[in-house]
């Protein structure tokens, strides 16, 4: 049955190897199931409930994904995306989660009707390459503050806006412990470095926590900051508060078209390509890209993803789209949808020790993952033409103004709006398609409205 639907010997590989892979994958991916609790409890949303939702989207897309695409590529809610829909659409433009959980929806509902229509090559041949990598780095940047903020590292300042934390603070020190093992471990090319680094961590606090009484409680909520023993280490206590209530959303965010659309637009742009890369950049290890350099299966890949969205939101938690940590598990001799599948039934089992995973994952263990993923997509840089005043211009705009507005949609939109600025300076105004002018003058109106 298996060599049937997921044909094994075709791809030169066996159903221990792809079991294999899906475990090293899982581990890859599983700090996840800490940090998009974390970071969506931010958006007031309830934590647990976040975990459930999360896990349930990995478990359900990942499989689809294996089944429908045969990829080995599973998902899970994406890091940046979850920082969009939390720090941006929540916390700077004041939406509640259900409106940021229908806007998901509906970009997940656009993904997919792109991905079985023609619109998909028109728009990726659209926008400029480098402005896409100027993009996923800079939400690199942005993810990478959030965690330096919320472990206490930088905090703010009346006189300097941001300042250094105090370093003598236990989490601060444990989160500057974490952050630097964490990127050991990754240099070092350990497998699951940063879920590894995350254990290690939490490991550190929970001696420190437990063993010496170390504690430090939150000024405001008097929760516990630092690593604690969970009561119960396995659960069938399976809240889902959050399931359904996008449905509720929607008039909050249709209230204001204008804004609606790019909040919209920024969830489908930063899926979508962040999506498309880590297929094709997965598919050129594995041999699925053809002679024309098409990547073969790529509507239903997309497909699947879109699927995964639609899911998530319906679930309670951000955009869900496929991991370039699958790469761990190709790296093993994973070929085939098999090795999504098994990481798949894995996030699922990992909804019975959700206690565990909330009482660990506090700021100061997820924040070293947060600084060094960013630090990861932060590598795209090294794809943009320093030397060309355009990309640069509208790069540094994009990443400068996601940071310190501490919103990646205005960032992607005066990105934009610099880009075609630029163009028009560099006499190649013909050279912008018509939908960058269109995006151009909805972001501008978009800005208009915000006055």
């Amino acid at each position: 049955m298996l060599e049937k639907i997921f044909k094994l010997k075709e791809k030169n590989t066996n159903v221990k190897t792809e079991l294999i892979a899906g475990l090293t994958t899982f581990l890859a991916m599983a700090y996840i199931l800490g940090v998009n609790p974390a970071i969506l409890g931010d958006a007031g949303m309830d934590t647990h409930s976040v975990f459930m939702a999360t896990a349930i989207s990995a478990a359900f897309a990942s499989v689809v994904m294996g089944l429908v695409a045969n990829y080995p590529v599973a998902l899970a809610p994406g890091m940046g995306v979850n920082a969009l829909f939390a720090y941006t659409v929540v916390s700077e433009m004041g939406y509640s989660w259900q409106a940021a959980l229908a806007a998901v929806f509906v970009s997940g509902i656009v993904f997919l009707i792109i991905s079985v229509t023609g619109i998909r090559k028109m728009i990726i041949n659209a926008i400029p390459v480098q402005l896409k990598l100027a993009i996923g780095a800079g939400i690199g940047f942005f993810i990478a503050f959030v965690g330096l903020k919320n472990a206490g590292i930088i905090v703010a300042s009346s006189s300097t806006f941001v300042a250094l934390g105090k370093f003598s603070t236990p989490t601060v020190l444990l989160a500057t412990f974490g952050i630097l093992i964490t990127i050991f471990l990754v240099i070092k090319k350990v497998p699951a470095g940063v879920f590894v680094g995350m254990v290690i961590t939490a490991i550190v606090g929970l001696i420190a926590h437990e063993a010496f009484g170390v504690s430090v409680l939150d000024s405001v909520t008097k929760a516990e900051l630092m690593p604690a023993l969970p009561g119960n280490a396995i659960t069938t206590n399976f809240d889902m508060s959050t399931l359904g209530a996008f449905a509720s959303g929607f008039g909050e965010l249709f209230a204001n078209p204008g804004k609606a659309f790019v909040i919209i637009f920024s969830f489908l742009f930063v899926d979508f390509f962040d999506t498309a890369g880590t297929l094709v950049a997965i598919g050129n290890k594995i041999g699925l890209v053809n002679e024309k350099g098409e990547l073969e299966n790529a509507e239903q890949a997309l497909v699947a993803d879109s699927i995964g969205t639609v899911a998530g939101a319906v679930l309670g938690t951000s955009t869900v789209t496929s991991f370039v940590e699958s790469s761990s598990g190709v790296g093993v001799g994973g070929r085939t949808g098999l090795t999504a599948v098994t990481a798949g039934v894995l996030f699922l089992l990992s909804i019975f020790i959700s206690p565990v995973v909330l009482s660990t994952a506090v700021s100061a263990v997820t924040a070293p993952a947060l600084v060094v993923v960013g630090i990861m997509m932060v590598q795209q840089l090294g794809g943009v033409d320093w030397n060309d005043m355009v990309f640069t211009s509208a790069g540094f705009v994009t990443i400068l103004v996601m940071i310190l507005s501490y919103s990646i949609s205005n960032g992607i939109a005066l990105g934009f709006i610099t880009y075609a600025v630029a163009m028009i300076a560099a006499g190649k105004i013909k050279e912008i398609s018509p939908i960058i002018w269109v995006l151009v003058l909805i972001f501008v109106l978009y800005f208009g409205w915000l006055i």
